[in-house]
């Protein structure tokens, strides 16, 4: 019996040894098979890189999976949906007034240029190009400006400060979409100099609109004075020259009278009471 147990011995480290080498075998292709496979996911682009250099000569990776060079390249994800991003900053006027605002950006990476991004400013860009751009940038435009036009020209201080961010941005594959700046505050005793200077201003031109509708009306009772008055000289020029028609026409017909006596009867007998030389007359009436 004892003469075959080195034979069984052998057989167990014959088993032990392949299972031991399918094991590895099974690791080492799991191994390599997760290094060969990548996934893009949804919303983002691949960069890839080649022994941690970054593949410029092809274009970013698009979404899904992708096999590459085991254990010599990678892939980075890199999103390139719309992100948000918003600084508050303090600057100065051209007449020195302190001015602070915040300015939100809208943009994304380029999908086409995401490996040059990642190749000059790495995962932490927003740090390193877009908020020193924002505070750059607002601090270069409002000094341009006193505090006043700050306020009354704000669409304009908004253009310009949209037009260099968004330069800015684009020359390191960085596009903007949408920009909004807050409105511009200012230190508490200017802000109510401010306030008390659009006060005054808006009592002037109440006074001055005042002004305007008194002399309108002024105009206007003047116009119908004038015209009421020439109504009177007219009416009474048209009685005059009735009058003188009149005269003028009795001077020639003494008949005229008697004439016009006629024209004003209204055909009903006049009721004569008593007979001496001046009757009563009486005039008749309607029952």
């Amino acid at each position: 019996m004892s003469g075959y147990q080195p034979k069984r011995v052998q057989i167990n480290v014959n088993k032990i040894k392949v299972i031991s080498i399918g094991m590895i075998l099974l690791i080492i292709t799991g191994i390599v098979t997760t290094s060969s496979v990548k996934i893009v996911d949804a919303g983002h682009r691949g960069v890839l890189l080649h022994w941690n250099a970054v593949d410029t000569n092809n274009p970013p990776l698009e979404e899904g999976l992708h096999f590459v060079t085991p254990f010599a390249d990678d892939v980075i994800n890199i999103e390139v949906r719309t992100l948000k991003y918003e600084k508050s900053t303090t600057s100065a006027s051209k007449d020195l007034q302190t001015v602070s605002t915040t300015v939100t950006v809208n943009y994304h990476p380029s999908q086409e240029s995401i490996h040059f991004l990642y190749k000059e400013l790495g995962l932490d860009y927003e740090n390193r190009i877009i908020q020193p751009a924002i505070e750059e940038t607002v601090k270069q435009v409002t000094a341009k400006y006193n505090a006043e036009e700050l306020i009354t020209k704000r669409p304009l201080v908004k253009s310009d400060i949209e037009a260099s961010i968004s330069e800015r941005l684009a020359g390191f594959n960085i596009i903007t979409e949408v920009m909004s700046i807050t409105d511009f505050q200012f230190s508490t005793l200017f802000a109510q100099a401010i306030e008390s200077k659009v006060e005054a201003e808006q009592k002037a031109l109440k006074a001055e609109n005042d002004l305007r509708r008194i002399k309108v009306e002024a105009k206007q009772r003047e116009a119908q004075a004038v015209g009421i008055a020439q109504a009177n000289i007219a009416e009474a020029n048209g009685e005059a020259e009735a009058i003188r028609i009149i005269n003028e026409a009795l001077s020639k017909n003494p008949n005229y009278l008697e004439w016009l006596k006629t024209q004003a009867w209204d055909g009903k007998l006049p009721l004569v009471v008593g007979s001496s030389s001046t009757p009563f007359i009486q005039i008749p009436t309607n029952h």
